[in-house]
């Protein structure tokens, strides 16, 4: 292909829209509303489309991966937004060790699975 890619947005549901919403500007992203029941949040350059839609069987096997930094700090700074107490069904499963590196999780509110990873530095 001739053409550089510029982004990749997925699109994702939720199962309450306006929760999400909140969910998401909370978790640091901005959100630009583009119609009554769609909306991109974007933090640094990337982004993803968040829709008024839930189809169960899709949701449940949605999972997107945001790299970055320093995920021992990541983890801290999502700790401290204390999430699964706000919002009903959210959870966070610590950071785990990989041969490639190390990730946390996060569930949404809709049941969207987040995966917060660094990936070691060669030497």
């Amino acid at each position: 292909m001739s053409q550089n890619a510029i982004s990749i947005r997925p699109f994702i549901g939720a199962k309450d829209f306006a929760l999400c919403r909140r969910f998401y500007e909370e978790l640091g992203f901005e959100e630009s509303i583009l119609s009554h029941n769609m909306s991109l949040f974007s933090k640094q350059g990337m982004g993803f489309y968040l829709q008024d839609a839930y189809v169960k069987d899709w949701v449940d096997n949605t999972m997107l991966f945001l790299e970055v930094e320093n995920v021992d700090q990541y983890w801290e700074e999502v700790l401290t937004l204390n999430l699964p107490a706000k919002y009903e069904g959210v959870r966070l499963v610590p950071i785990r060790h990989e041969a490639w590196g190390k990730e946390f999780f996060l569930h949404d509110p809709s049941g969207i699975l987040w995966h917060f990873g660094e990936f070691f530095k060669p030497v």
